[in-house]
């Protein structure tokens, strides 16, 4: 796979195939040595390369924000979109609308150069063409008469043309231009690493989600066009094109997303634990098997009660829970999640992606970082919940089994966090950052944070990070943001600890804590060797000759008694993340590189 493919693997995809790409040679996390009900995901097929591309602007994303749009809030965006599949285009008009914080003169936006813009307009007045400009694909729009704070302004912005086509979705993402098996259009989008900007106009940057996104998706009449939000009817225009409308409240800006296909609809009403009910919907390919389409279907509300029990509320109840089948493999589309897994099956008991992409309903939709730096509290979190889920169905057996497949893929090359403001592809990346440590390793700092603090402290303190309270109900909450140090301060509130060595000790450091070990004259002695030096108290549960001790590890350092010949069990429940001599060896030689 290329370079830009292997950065863009990580998002929202598979934790264990794709470790070839977050990792160097030798250091790959996915192993035919792995657990025999893990099946690895084949690569995802290549798509046509564009003709034209993207700058290089567009193509990164949560790049610093103007001043003009630091300047004012997103208030809405309302997007008619007609998708021409013929000619693999799009003719759309975006309406933005802003309220100023303080004083602006400009608006500024992003849009990719590649679709070309026809008309701009500031409240209902047209732009004249020397008073707007696009050239790398930050639009900068001047007003006729500055905004003094509190003024609102409606910017609207008429553009055509053949979107950036994904060369490999959602990897290196774009449009998908793709046929169903019946012979229909089947056409998607999946633009994480690029962000909004490659189909519509908007501020590419996490900490600038609109208020609201309504969304008029004109598809030929034969497609189907489900999307994020509230379904609010469709328009058959008697031409052979129907317009599908949709209302999203508070979406992640890549998670606004184009689905279209000859799509039959599975549909149901979930009934909460927290006593409200929403729809649950999954729109698959007609040409499916009918049975494989309900039997996916049928795990959605087992998962929901999973999350709704682990972690809070699902967050978009007022909205729905939706899944859709797509050509590429899949993505946490906010209420509309891309599911392309083709029902395999691993022997779990339940679809690893369509678990995967529902967490980011809470980690990464209701919870979202503030800066990529804090990217684990999406992909972390989130991947923790499957070896809990493989608990919940079946037993600690299984969820330990995940757990050590997870611990295998760990790269240790770059801090999880590294303490500075990051963009997305400095985190994804391997080669410039954690990569899939912010999937695997994530996932293995939180078990051992729970194992530490014990489940009442851990789950409370997971749930105020996602809501802002211990208490969330449905509808009494808002998506928010987060960040480590949030979290830091929930666990020290919740535990009445200072837990900084923890948080110190496994995410800002690229090594494991390393638990020395020397035995002599009777007696064990166990020392904590972090990658800063800093003192790692993190207690130790030894077994000799079957019975167990829990040794305090005061100032990082701590001694126990052991009887000649006894047979020494260090940690054996695998508790504590910590460096282990017999997986670098096993990596060194080539382990997981087949």
């Amino acid at each position: 796979m290329s370079l830009i493919a292997c950065r863009a693997a990580l998002m929202g995809v598979s934790l264990l195939a794709l470790a070839a790409c977050a990792a160097g040679p030798g250091d790959m996390a996915m192993t035919t040595d792995s657990p025999a009900w893990v099946e690895p995901d084949p690569a995802p097929p290549p798509q046509q390369a564009p003709a034209r591309e993207s700058t290089a602007f567009t193509l990164g994303t949560d790049q610093p924000r103007a001043p003009e749009q630091l300047a004012v809030r997103f208030d809405k965006a309302d997007l008619t979109i007609k998708v021409i599949p013929d000619d693999k285009a799009i003719d759309a008009v975006a309406l933005l609308d802003f309220t100023a914080t303080s004083p602006v003169d400009r608006l500024v936006v992003e849009l990719d150069t590649l679709l070309t813009v026809s008309e701009v307009a500031v409240n209902g007045a047209p732009v004249p063409a020397g008073r707007w400009s696009n050239p790398e694909g930050r639009m900068t729009v001047q007003l006729a008469e500055p905004l003094a704070a509190g003024e609102t302004a409606e910017l609207r912005i008429a553009y055509a043309g053949q979107p950036r086509v994904a060369p490999m979705a959602p990897w290196d993402g774009g449009f998908v231009w793709a046929t169903a098996p019946s012979g229909e259009p089947w056409i998607a989008t999946a633009v994480q690493p690029e962000g909004c900007d490659i189909f519509w106009p908007c501020i590419d940057h996490p900490l600038a989600e609109p208020g609201r996104v309504d969304l008029h998706i004109t598809v030929p009449s034969n497609l189907s066009a489900p999307s994020n939000g509230k379904f609010l009817g469709t328009v058959d225009h008697g031409d052979g094109w129907t317009t599908w409308n949709w209302s999203a409240a508070n979406p992640n800006t890549y998670a606004i997303a184009l689905n279209i296909g000859p799509y039959v609809e599975i549909a149901d009403t979930y009934e909460s634990r927290f006593g409200n009910r929403y729809p649950i919907q999954y729109w698959h390919l007609k040409s499916d098997d009918p049975a494989k389409a309900r039997a996916l279907f049928d795990e959605i509300a087992p998962m929901l009660d999973f999350y709704e029990a682990t972690v809070g509320p699902y967050p978009f109840g007022d909205e729905k829970m939706g899944v859709v089948e797509t050509p590429h493999l899949g993505m946490e589309h906010q209420t509309i999640n891309a599911y392309g897994n083709e029902y395999k099956l691993d022997g779990r008991g339940f679809d690893w992606l369509l678990h995967h992409e529902l967490s980011h309903e809470w980690f990464g939709n209701q919870l979202t970082n503030r800066n990529a730096d804090d990217m684990w509290l999406h992909e972390g979190l989130g991947s923790y919940m499957q070896p809990l889920y493989d608990r919940w169905l079946h037993g600690e057996t299984f969820m330990q089994a995940s757990l050590l497949d997870q611990r295998r893929g760990l790269i240790n090359k770059f801090p999880v966090v590294s303490g500075e403001e990051k963009s997305e592809d400095e985190v994804y990346q391997g080669d410039t950052g954690p990569g899939l440590d912010i999937y695997n390793k994530g996932s293995q700092i939180a078990h051992s944070l729970r194992m530490l603090i014990g489940d009442e402290a851990f789950f409370r303190s997971v749930t105020r990070l996602v809501y802002g309270t211990a208490t969330p109900r449905p509808g009494e909450f808002r998506p928010r943001y987060g960040t480590t140090d949030e979290f830091l301060a929930i666990v020290n509130e919740e535990t009445g600890r200072d837990l900084t060595w923890f948080f110190q000790g496994y995410l800002y450091q690229a090594v494991l804590p390393d638990l020395r070990q020397t035995r002599a004259d009777g007696e064990l002695t166990l020392e904590w060797v972090t990658g800063n030096g800093g003192v790692f108290p993190m207690p130790v549960e030894v077994e000799i000759d079957g019975r167990r001790q829990t040794v305090a590890m005061t100032g990082g350092r701590g001694r126990i008694a052991v009887p000649a010949g006894a047979h020494v069990l260090i940690d054996p429940d695998n508790k504590v993340l910590r460096r282990l001599d017999f997986i670098e060896a096993w990596k060194a030689a080539g382990g997981g590189s087949d």
